[in-house]
C-alpha cells in the first residue's frame, strides 16, 4: 500500500468513529476537573486504551496516562500526539462543576478525543504496519496554569516539582522515549463565519508564575487606622506603579501583567494586614521576560515601601515561549488544505497567550496548531463547539497523515527532520534554567 492510499485509510477509519470520538468528548466534557486532579479522566482515557488493547503506564504526574503504539517496520522514531486532561476554572459556564467551577471551555476534552481518535484510526486502518516508527498518545495533566497557591503547596509537600503538566513531566523522564510531539488546541470562530478552520501556529508568549504578599499591621480601621499598615493600599499602590511602567514595555516583546488579588482583607473594620496576589508576567522570549519580571518586581515593592508595609514575591517557573518546528508545520498544513480546502487553512500570528507545550517546544520537534471549531469566548460562559467535524474529526485526520509522512517509507521524513534539528535547549539546560527560579 502506498503513502497515499495508507492517508486515505487512516481518514476513513476516523471518520467511521465519529460517534466514539464525540462520546469521548461529551463524556469527559461532563466531568470537567482542575490540574493534578484529574483522576475521573485519566480512569475515562485508560479503559479506553484497555478496549482498544493499547498498553499504557498511568499516575505519571499524579494523573497522566502514557499509552505506546509500536511501529511495524521498527521503532526508529517515536511521535506523541497529546491530550490535556484538565479543564479550567469559569464558574459562570452552563456546564461548569457547581463544586469547582471547573468547565471544559479550554477545549481539552476536544484534544483527548483527538488524540483517542488517532489512536483508533492507526489501530483500525492497520497503518502502524507500515510504519518504522512508534506513536505514543499521551494523556498529560496540568497544563491551565492555575490555583498557583494549591499547586506550590504540592510543590511543598513534595507530590510534584513544578506547577505545569509538561515540565513535571520532562523533569520526570518521560519525554526522554519521545522524539517529537503534535497537539491541537480549539479556538473561536466569528459569527459571520459558517464553517470552521485550522490555523498553522508559529509562536506565542512564556511567562513567569508570581505569588505576591503584602505584610502589614492590622488596627481598628475606624477608630484607629494610623495605629495600623495597610497592606491592601500597598498592593494597590503596587499595582498602579506597574501601571505606570506599561508604557516602557515595547510592543515587539508582547508583554503582559494581570494579577488577581486571592485574600484582601480579613473583616472589613480591620485595617488589612494580609494581602496576597498571583499573576503572571508574560513575553514573547526569554530576555524581555526575565527584564519585564525584574522591573514589576520592582514597582510591586515600592507600593509596600509607600505605606512601611513589606512585599514578599516567590517567582516561580511558568512556561516558556511557544516555538513551532517549521517541517512539521508544512506537513500539518498540506494534509489539512487536502482535508479542508486550502482556502480554510493559513498561518496563526503570534500568540500572546502561553501553554506548556512551549517548554516541550525548546527541547524536541513540535507543533501544535489551532482548530477553529468554537463559538464564544475561550475560557468564556459562552464557549461550545458548532462545528463537530472540525471540532473532533479533522484535526485527528490531520495528525494521522502528517504522522503517516514522518514514519513512512522507513520513516525517511523523520530521520532528515532529527538530523537537521537543533534544539533551542538540552534537556539539561532546559532543568537547569527551571531550577534558576530555587535560588
Amino acid at each position: 500500500m502506498n503513502k497515499e492510499q495508507l492517508k486515505k485509510q487512516v481518514c476513513q477509519a476516523i471518520a467511521e468513529r465519529k460517534a466514539d470520538i464525540k462520546a469521548i468528548a461529551e463524556a469527559i466534557w461532563a466531568e470537567p476537573e482542575l490540574g493534578y486532579k484529574e483522576t475521573k479522566t485519566a480512569e475515562k482515557v485508560e479503559a479506553i486504551f484497555k478496549k482498544l488493547g493499547v498498553e499504557y503506564k498511568n499516575k505519571l504526574a499524579l494523573t497522566g496516562v502514557k499509552g505506546r503504539l509500536k511501529g511495524g517496520k521498527g521503532s526508529k522514531h517515536s511521535i506523541a500526539v497529546i491530550g490535556e486532561l484538565d479543564a479550567i476554572i469559569c464558574a459562570d459556564h452552563p456546564a461548569a462543576s457547581e463544586l469547582s467551577g471547573a468547565a471544559h471551555c479550554c477545549g481539552h476534552n476536544a484534544q483527548i478525543a483527538n488524540m483517542i481518535a488517532v489512536t483508533m484510526g492507526l489501530i483500525d486502518s492497520g497503518a502502524m504496519n507500515y510504519l518504522a516508527g512508534d506513536v505514543v498518545p499521551f494523556a498529560v495533566p496540568a497544563e491551565e496554569y492555575v490555583e498557583i497557591t494549591y499547586r506550590n503547596r504540592l510543590i511543598e509537600q513534595g507530590k510534584i516539582k513544578y506547577i505545569g503538566g509538561k515540565p513535571e513531566l520532562i523533569y520526570r523522564g518521560e519525554f526522554d522515549d519521545i522524539d517529537m510531539a503534535l497537539q491541537v488546541h480549539l479556538t473561536s470562530v466569528a459569527k459571520e463565519r459558517e464553517r470552521g478552520f485550522i490555523e498553522i501556529s508559529t509562536t506565542s508568549n512564556g511567562f513567569i508564575g508570581k505569588l505576591i504578599q503584602y505584610k502589614g499591621e492590622a488596627a481598628h480601621a475606624a477608630a484607629a487606622p494610623h495605629v495600623g499598615v495597610n497592606a491592601l493600599n500597598a498592593a494597590m499602590m503596587g499595582m498602579m506603579g506597574v501601571h505606570a511602567i506599561r508604557e516602557t514595555f515595547q510592543e515587539k516583546d508582547y508583554i503582559r501583567f494581570h494579577p488577581i488579588i486571592t485574600q484582601g482583607g480579613d473583616l472589613v473594620n480591620v485595617v488589612p494586614s494580609d494581602v496576597r496576589m498571583e499573576s503572571y508576567v508574560r513575553a514573547g522570549n526569554v530576555p524581555a521576560m526575565i527584564d519585564a519580571n525584574k522591573r514589576i518586581n520592582q514597582a510591586l515593592k515600592a507600593g509596600a515601601m509607600a505605606v512601611g508595609a513589606k512585599c514578599e514575591i516567590k517567582d516561580l517557573p511558568g512556561y516558556l515561549p511557544l516555538q513551532n518546528n517549521p517541517t512539521i508545520n508544512d506537513l500539518l498544513q498540506s494534509n489539512a488544505e487536502q482535508l479542508i480546502g486550502q482556502e480554510n487553512v493559513w498561518i496563526a500570528p503570534h500568540m500572546t497567550g502561553s501553554t506548556d507545550t512551549g517548554d516541550l517546544s525548546h527541547i524536541m520537534p513540535v507543533s501544535h496548531p489551532w482548530i477553529g471549531s468554537v463559538r464564544g469566548v475561550l475560557h468564556g460562559k459562552d464557549y461550545s463547539v458548532f462545528d463537530e467535524d472540525m471540532a473532533y474529526i479533522h484535526p485527528a485526520q490531520m495528525m494521522a497523515c502528517t504522522i503517516i509522512d514522518l514514519l513512512y517509507d522507513d520513516a525517511a521524513k523523520a530521520d532528515q527532520l532529527m538530523a537537521d534539528y537543533q534544539p533551542l535547549m538540552t534537556k539539561e539546560q532546559y532543568l537547569a534554567f527551571l531550577a534558576d527560579f530555587d535560588k
